[in-house]
């Protein structure tokens, strides 16, 4: 009977000193394919999460007799990834387009000014806009003009914008309040008029003029936009998100914000080129919290293909005589990015056409040759000359949105032409020159959800499955660069790969719990996965 007791006792003698040897930890998550996009591209099937960040991966049994965490969560077998990161968007901007009329996905002008109607017969606005027609997507491919418009609202103004925010169109009542006629000069875009009169088309700079006649929204309608954005984010599984384009007061609101714990999804934010930023920001270092990251400047450099807005070398094939433009002299960008090559920051600039790429990629390279590790961006990067390849490296970043493929294809080849489409949305030729390809949506120009991205980039395809075999197949991505595109690359984009963008030791705990596993399922199944759940810091936010 001594001895058995004595064995009694130290066996529980035993265990205690186990379970107190054992090191605290907050969260254990267990029996999950966890996809760490490690640099072996390691899958575990479990990781330990401590003050937010991740302490270990490997073997439920291993980790489970090393820590003693606070809560165990069984995910039932489910795919764990690395929080998204979308490279690529304007958060902001998604916010405040909940605010307006939702003009995506009409399929005619009438729908256009239907959704109007019914939007002001609900709000009531003293200025009505909205965002996101598409004349590619109508019977008749042209721009609308403002008439019906005038003739429904004579005395309230209207700004719709096109979905790639690269026109709009303005009835009779908002171009006098902007104080527009035939006679407006302009720069960099067009005041469209038909027979000497306006049609209420506005092309890129010129749109600038409308957005200075409305009232800015209220600090009530921006933090609702801000918030607003968030819960959309975090429901498609985005932990980080590209703001490209935003002012000080914006990046100042999202840090009060992000410092209250209201807002807890992580921004990355790309500067607007405007004197008052740049003067602000640029003899100073980046910003940088465990939330917000502010080191970069976006610049425009041209239009958009869809608008024809695109500067390209040669005329438009569907429309002879024109060339697009630049949205600045290359006086004016040469400028700007000696300035910025000056300071600390990263240059990211929009480039469409081959004439705008030509010249950011010419001036990045003159000014990098004795810059390491600047990281500057080609922003779409989406129709480049075969000449121009040479120039894309890790240092000179091609930042690509697969959607645009999708959703151009209908129409990119009768802009371009059999040839020169050869060079435009040639991602898997920009990632082979580059090594690295940051991925992202454009989002609210496009749809938010990450798993389109995937699905275009790999299938090269829309929902409808179309074209059969995928448009232009040869440039489509695999599942796994699609993956590390979405996290460890746009991470690198972001000077941000050492910490997020993996479920590595020591890097922030954002993760994200899929229904279905986006790197064996079917790929036609892949623009209808849903995020189970959303974690950042190791706290669930969705």
């Amino acid at each position: 009977m001594k001895k058995l007791l004595l064995v009694l006792g130290l066996g529980i003698f035993l265990s205690s000193c186990n379970s107190e040897d054992k090191q605290a930890a907050d969260l254990l998550v267990y029996n999950a394919k966890v996809y760490t996009v490690n640099p072996d591209f390691k899958i575990a099937e479990a990781f330990v999460v401590k003050d937010g960040k991740f302490l270990a991966t490997g073997t439920a049994d291993a980790l489970k007799k090393k820590y003693k965490a606070k809560e165990n969560l069984d995910v039932g077998g489910k795919a764990v990834f690395p929080g998204f990161i979308d490279a690529h968007a304007h958060f902001f901007g998604l916010g405040l387009q909940q605010q307006k009329v939702d003009l995506t996905g009409t399929k005619s002008f009438e729908e256009v000014v239907q959704r109007i109607v019914d939007f002001q017969e609900e709000r009531n606005a003293d200025f009505i806009t909205g965002r996101g027609w598409d004349q590619n997507d109508w019977e008749v491919k042209e721009f609308p003009i403002k008439d019906t418009l005038d003739q429904l609202f004579p005395d309230t103004p209207i700004a719709i914008t096109r979905i790639d925010g690269h026109a709009l169109l303005a009835n009779q009542a908002a171009l006098d309040l902007a104080g527009i006629t035939t006679e407006t000069p302009f720069e960099g875009g067009d005041i469209e008029q038909k027979n000497g009169e306006l049609t209420g088309i506005l092309v890129d700079n010129p749109m600038g003029l409308i957005g200075n006649a409305q009232s800015a929204p209220s600090r009530e309608e921006q933090i609702t936009a801000l918030l607003e954005a968030q819960e959309i984010c975090f429901s498609y599984g985005l932990t980080t998100v590209d703001d490209a384009g935003i002012n000080k007061s914006t990046i100042e609101l999202i840090d009060s914000l992000q410092q209250a714990g209201e807002l807890k999804i992580r921004i990355y934010a790309m500067l607007s080129n405007t004197e008052e930023n740049l003067d602000h920001y640029l003899d100073k270092d980046p910003i940088k919290t465990d939330r917000l990251n502010v080191r970069s400047v976006k610049f425009y450099g041209d239009g958009a293909l869809g608008s024809r807005g695109a500067a390209l070398k040669e005329e438009y094939s569907d429309r002879p005589g024109h060339f697009g433009a630049l949205l600045s002299s290359p006086e004016e960008f040469k400028k700007t990015a000696e300035r910025v090559a000056n300071s600390k920051f990263q240059l990211n600039t929009h480039a469409i056409g081959d004439s705008a790429n030509h010249l950011v990629l010419e001036t990045y390279d003159r000014l990098l040759q004795d810059r390491e590790d600047r990281r500057w961006r080609i922003e779409h990067s989406q129709v480049i000359d075969e000449e121009d390849f040479k120039y894309f490296s890790k240092n000179i970043i091609p930042s690509v949105q697969p959607t645009h493929a999708t959703s151009d294809m209908y129409w990119a080849e009768d802009r371009l032409g059999e040839e020169r489409i050869k060079g435009a949305y040639a991602y898997k030729k920009l990632l082979g020159q580059a090594g690295v390809l940051p991925l992202g949506t454009d989002f609210p120009v496009e749809k938010v959800s990450p798993f389109l991205t995937f699905y275009a980039a790999t299938a090269r395809q829309d929902t409808d499955q179309f074209p059969e075999g995928g448009f232009m197949k040869e440039q489509a991505l695999s599942r796994e660069e699609t993956l590390k595109g979405m996290t460890i690359w746009a991470a690198y984009a972001n000077f941000e790969e050492d910490e997020k963008g993996s479920i590595e030791a020591g890097k922030f705990a954002d993760f994200i719990i899929l229904d279905k596993n986006i790197m064996e399922i079917d790929e036609q199944e892949i623009p209808e996965v849903k995020v189970l759940e959303t974690y950042v810091n190791g706290e669930k936010v969705n």
